[in-house]
């Protein structure tokens, strides 16, 4: 099963494609300049950056053509070579980024991700960095045939819908859900207090509440353990312990790690199944999920990420 593309790819996502080897597992824009957000106008959101995410097999090669074909596009760790490039991304969140990067008479920034590091993330919520983004609506401009990666997809979605069952009461809204999935990302991220709205989860939300039904709803309908009133636009969720442990049981492994950590105190050695049990009988059980979901970002995922561009770069 594949993600879901939201919308046609439109000619200026394949126009800024063309640029890159076409050697990609997986390739996806996201954000402002892709999606309207509330309180943006539309002129706004044409002159935002464009930001892309490209997911890639081999990022020694991958990156060894594009130096070819885009050798500006890096800093001056471009005369390290390819190799150096992909030992740099390994670290913090395990995506380089070139940003500011001129084309198309349009500002953009990209991400390289080995295809392996996206899975683990997809799969495990070992930083939730790319993953958190593939929880809100992207479009896709190609996916490859890679059933592991497929398959890590739309796990991640499955995660991210019993993550916010988790935190939500017995009875909710579509909207409520779409805005704890968004705010999962975004919890414990430093940008949502420095600099940043504090109220960007509810201005991606609201304009794209059919995106995020076009993601979810397979899902929801599927869940045997809602009741989802479409019509209505509300949902039921089993709140009991047994519900909850079911739900436990299924998160990530690195979010069950933290909510352990978090219950368990040091020496006492209980394994994860346990120390779950003990969570769904708690009446803050969706507090504690709450704090366990909460992404510690290493200072080397967001120097990745989010430095701007060396200005001595050419």
């Amino acid at each position: 099963m594949a993600l879901p593309v939201l919308s046609s790819s439109g000619v200026k996502f394949r126009r800024v494609l063309a640029h890159f080897p076409q050697e990609l597992s997986l390739a996806f824009a996201y954000g402002s300049g892709v999606f309207r957000q509330e309180g943006a106008s539309a002129g706004h959101s044409e002159n935002n950056m464009l930001d892309f995410v490209f997911a890639v097999d081999d990022s020694v090669t991958w990156h060894m053509m594009n130096l070819l074909k885009n050798k500006s596009h890096y800093s001056f760790l471009k005369v390290f070579g390819p190799k150096q490039i992909s030992n740099i991304q390994s670290y913090g969140a395990g995506i380089y980024y070139n940003t500011l990067v001129p084309c198309n008479g349009r500002m953009i920034k990209y991400g390289v991700i080995s295809t392996d590091t996206l899975i683990d993330d997809l799969l495990h919520w070992k930083t939730l960095y790319v993953a958190g983004r593939l929880q809100k609506p992207v479009k896709i401009l190609t996916q490859n045939e890679n059933g592991k990666l497929q398959a890590a997809l739309v796990s991640n979605l499955k995660s991210a819908v019993t993550a916010a069952f988790l935190m939500l009461p017995e009875s909710f809204s579509e909207e409520d859900l779409y805005m704890q999935i968004a705010g999962l990302s975004y919890s414990g991220d430093f940008r949502m207090i420095i600099g940043e709205d504090r109220s960007k989860v509810q201005n991606i939300v609201k304009p794209n509440v059919p995106y995020f039904q076009k993601l979810y709803s397979n899902i929801l309908q599927d869940c045997p353990q809602v009741v989802y009133k479409h019509h209505l636009g509300r949902l039921e969720i089993d709140k009991s312990p047994e519900g909850q442990f079911t739900q436990l049981m299924a998160l990530p492994r690195s979010l069950q790690q933290k909510i352990t950590s978090l219950v368990d105190p040091p020496g006492k050695n209980r394994d994860v199944e346990e120390i779950l049990l003990q969570v769904a009988h708690d009446p803050d059980c969706g507090l504690v999920v709450h704090q366990g979901a909460s992404p510690v970002m290493s200072s080397a995922a967001d120097w990745t990420a989010w430095s701007p561009r060396w200005p001595w770069s050419t």
